[in-house]
């Protein structure tokens, strides 16, 4: 699952992945003050540059979950919808978790549909929720026998062990 967000929302997503017993998997952009890899983490890759990393994060994803986070956050959550919209890739589940925080986003998607700069479906590409249940069961329904997943990933990334980068 792809989560976009700050460093803290990423690092609770790895650790989530951990205690659950699945792997982690990390996908980091190397910025000066901000992101580094976390201690929750199987295996990770390193990118210079957000187009690649947006684009290997969407390539290899089932689901994509939104919380609260800045301009990245934001252009992930865009593409990833713009892609689905235009069948570009399949239609995986996209939460947006935390109502508040999103709203007005929300609104102006709602504003979009509106003015007829998207269709009135469109909207039905996302869920937004402030509950952890239902966005596990939004994903799980939506994935339940769709994509071919696999309960180990192969290496896809060419991402470090978190092992050998002691």
């Amino acid at each position: 699952i792809m989560t976009g967000g700050g460093p803290g929302i990423m690092e609770a997503a790895n650790r989530g992945a951990k205690d659950a017993g699945g792997i982690s998997v990390a996908c980091n952009i190397e910025l000066p003050h901000e992101q580094h890899t976390n201690p929750y983490l199987d295996r990770y890759v390193d990118f210079k540059y957000f187009f690649v990393r947006k684009t290997l994060l969407i390539k290899y994803s089932y689901a994509f979950v939104i919380c609260p986070g800045g301009f990245g956050t934001l252009d992930e959550f865009f593409e990833a919808l713009t892609l689905i919209q235009t069948e570009k890739i399949e239609q995986f589940p996209v939460v947006v978790f935390g109502s508040e925080y999103h709203h007005h986003i929300i609104e102006h998607v709602r504003m979009m549909v509106e003015k007829k700069t998207i269709s009135l479906k469109d909207p039905n590409l996302f869920l937004v929720t402030d509950s952890i249940d239902e966005a596990v069961e939004f994903i799980r329904t939506k994935t339940d026998g769709n994509f071919g997943l696999r309960l180990r990933p192969r290496v896809l990334l060419g991402e470090t062990a978190m092992a050998d980068r002691r």
